[in-house]
């Protein structure tokens, strides 16, 4: 049964942990297993830029699971039923994008838990085994905990309601969308502009020592340094820029000693 698995990313964040993973846009199971053999904490499949359908996540999940890597999400919308669509087939966890205030968060975190603590809607499935399991009245509250639920700040508009989108009771982990905050802030292509990077040190400060994680993307080893010294503590690569810059460097040293 899909509760019973075990969502060590979540448990790694509760206990003060971090965890490193990486997005996956390519709908591919075979991709997403190189990933998990890789030694991942985690996989990210991004409906929001790739072209990631919940039936291909579907398949990517059991992949996953086959390596024993969680698998999350990021979907591609703020909808209730684009969000039901993807935790039914037995994700650890959604991040929902262009969370902008409260409500908007709010909105987000009630489609990705069942009554009291939110309004998914509830069948039976994979998430309970497919009605073969514990009785679903006793399993909801273990699936309800199971769930690591983001969302993403990333757009300046959210600085304001900082403090309430910390304090949300439902929300495990915020994440940090460098690229978009710094669009949004007239420094498209610039997320290292230093006005982006002073507002991502108030995002930092205002989350030190509180329930709430935090998030955020990185392309090395130095970027994901720098992020973990601030207080970041769940860091996500994207697998399709690993793959272009380690095929060009292997191009590039290969050409290089050839010439030589």
């Amino acid at each position: 049964m899909v509760w019973q698995v075990a969502n060590p990313v979540k448990e790694t964040l509760a206990a003060g942990g971090s965890a490193l993973g990486v997005f996956v846009q390519m709908p591919s199971p075979e991709v997403v297993e190189v990933l998990a053999a890789a030694g991942f904490d985690f996989v990210m499949f991004d409906a929001e830029h790739g072209r990631v359908s919940p039936e291909d996540a579907y398949l990517m999940l059991l992949a996953a699971e086959a390596r024993g890597v969680p698998a999350l999400a990021r979907v591609g919308q703020n909808d209730r039923q684009v969000i039901l669509k993807f935790l039914d087939i037995g994700l650890a966890g959604v991040m929902i994008p262009q969370t902008t205030t409260p409500d908007d968060a709010r909105r987000a975190l009630a489609a990705m838990r069942y009554y009291p603590r939110g309004q998914r809607g509830l069948a039976g499935g994979r998430t309970f085994d497919f009605g073969l399991g514990e009785p679903v009245a006793a399993a909801v509250p273990k699936v309800n905990e199971r769930v690591l639920s983001m969302v993403q700040f990333e757009h300046i508009d959210s600085l304001p309601y900082l403090d309430e989108l910390l304090g949300l009771d439902e929300l495990d982990l915020l994440f940090v969308g460098p690229n978009d905050l710094a669009q949004s802030m007239g420094f498209p292509g610039q997320p290292g502009h230093p006005e982006v990077e002073a507002v991502v040190e108030q995002v930092c400060a205002a989350a030190k020592g509180g329930r709430v994680a935090l998030g955020t993307v990185a392309a090395d080893v130095d970027g994901t340094r720098h992020r973990l010294d601030q207080g970041f503590r769940l860091i996500v690569a994207n697998a399709s820029t690993l793959l272009a810059r380690a095929s060009r460097d292997l191009l590039t040293a290969t050409r290089s000693a050839v010439v030589d």
